[in-house]
């Protein structure tokens, strides 16, 4: 199978979005109350949403395309689906012709990578080192480039390190997939997905320090806002392994475990994020529940393996009791911040779109599977946001500081700072940027 010719459109893009009057981001008044809804901690909740299912989808796209599954051409799809939403936002701000020019300059990157999966396809050992070769001298022109187009305002260096931990976590879990490393295959996808935040986390502070005006002076790292990333994070992961665990246990594939055990983990992450600020007992109450629903949505896998159609029903029956007690719960916790109504409704939506990934799954229409994957890990970035809005609400003292002189660590397991320098980018070079990438693009070409 050649992968080229489905056009996988596997990117290490860094979008660069400034909001206008119709553009990303809207910006609102600031104000000195914490608070999880700014013009800046929306465009980091945007960019976190994008490039991390960037990451997620990649890497089930080249699994896919590895084995040839029956929805390979629907994972790839989503994949290309969020390309485009990636690249309609740079069209958004600086015009169509910018758009394809952003999309043009990444397809030689993109090649390398469908390279590496044809290549491990094949068995191909020396194709693969090509392919991995040509990322490497990518990765050194690239950053070589910004450093100078951003006047030094990043080092090359650093840059590169940042651009390599990407390319690395791509590589390591298709690699560890093929070699029936089940375990070390989602400890890289999680790692991936955290470190596309921390992309996101990164490059929206830039932005609105390039900025300041069009954020209303807002900024995007707070600690109300490093709650809303946190919870964004995790809860989006929670959906789109889900979704893939689920994939996996109508099917008996191989990595089921796996993906449980990574499932299992992220609700570890989920249930410490709770009790640092409940407590330890909250925290435990939420895992007993939160673990308590995944068995539900493991209830309703096995009934429709068996075609029990009245044990799938029980399974549905449970959670929508589980909505019940869960927003009862939170609601209670959070002192009313969190209405009890409107996290059930956001709750059901929850249920209602795993269920309809799966059970598309299963009736092989794959590009629908993929877009209500799609629909559940995006509505997550809602539920978080009504979430941690409300435990910012109810402790505001908790979340009241004043901005940090640096870039803090990430919390719940995401990269550190330090591989987080390469995404200070300048915007105001951006058109340059496109200039010299087709630049460098026909000068290696030459080369050749």
């Amino acid at each position: 199978m050649n992968l080229k010719k489905t056009a996988i459109a596997i990117t290490l893009s860094v979008p660069l979005l400034i909001p206008t009057t119709a553009g990303v981001v809207q910006a609102e008044t600031a104000t000195e109350t914490p608070t999880v809804k700014t013009a800046a901690v929306d465009l980091r909740s945007d960019l976190g949403h994008l490039l991390s299912e960037h990451a997620f989808l990649a890497i089930e796209a080249m699994r896919n395309g590895s084995e040839g599954t029956a929805d390979f051409e629907g994972s790839v799809a989503a994949l290309n689906a969020n390309t485009e939403d990636l690249s309609g936002a740079i069209s958004s701000v600086y015009g169509e012709e910018a758009g394809n020019a952003f999309n043009d300059m990444w397809s030689e990157h993109i090649g390398y990578f469908v390279d590496y999966v044809n290549a491990t396809a094949e068995e191909d050992e020396a194709a693969k080192q090509a392919a991995l070769d040509e990322l490497s001298e990518y990765r050194e022109d690239f950053s070589q480039f910004l450093e100078s187009a951003t006047e030094e305002r990043l080092e090359a260096d650093s840059l590169a390190e940042g651009l390599q931990m990407h390319v690395d976590q791509l590589i390591g879990a298709f690699d560890s997939y093929v070699a029936g490393d089940y375990e070390k295959a989602y400890t890289y996808e999680r790692e991936a997905i955290g470190h596309m935040h921390m992309v996101a986390k990164g490059l929206s502070s830039a932005i609105v320090d390039q900025f300041p005006e069009e954020f209303n002076n807002t900024k995007a790292v707070t600690p109300a806002g490093d709650l809303r990333a946190d919870l964004n994070h995790l809860m989006s992961e929670h959906a789109g392994i889900a979704t893939i665990a689920m994939q996996n246990g109508i099917d008996g594939s191989e990595d089921f475990e796996a993906s449980v055990q990574a499932l299992s983990m992220n609700t570890d992450d989920l249930s410490a994020a709770i009790a640092s600020v409940y407590g330890e007992e909250a925290g435990e109450q939420f895992k007993q529940m939160w673990s308590d629903h995944i068995g539900y949505f493991v209830q309703y896998v096995e009934a429709t393996g068996a075609e029990d159609e009245a044990a799938k029903e029980a399974a549905l029956e449970e959670l929508a009791q589980y909505r019940d007690d869960f927003s009862s719960f939170i609601a209670t916790a959070t002192e009313g911040e969190v209405p009890q109504e409107g996290l059930a409704e956001g709750l059901q939506m929850h249920v209602d779109q795993l269920i309809a990934a799966f059970d598309s799954y299963v009736a092989e229409d794959y590009d629908e599977a993929f877009s209500s994957i799609r629909e559940a890990y995006g509505h997550m970035y809602g539920a978080s946001e009504t979430l941690s809005g409300g435990i910012v609400m109810q402790f505001p003292d908790k979340f009241q500081s004043e901005m940090p002189s640096d870039m803090p660590k990430t919390g719940l397991g995401g990269a550190s700072n330090d591989s987080m320098s390469w995404a200070w980018a300048s915007l105001s070079g951006f058109m340059v940027l496109i200039t010299a990438m087709v630049f460098l693009r026909q000068r290696r070409e030459t080369d050749k």
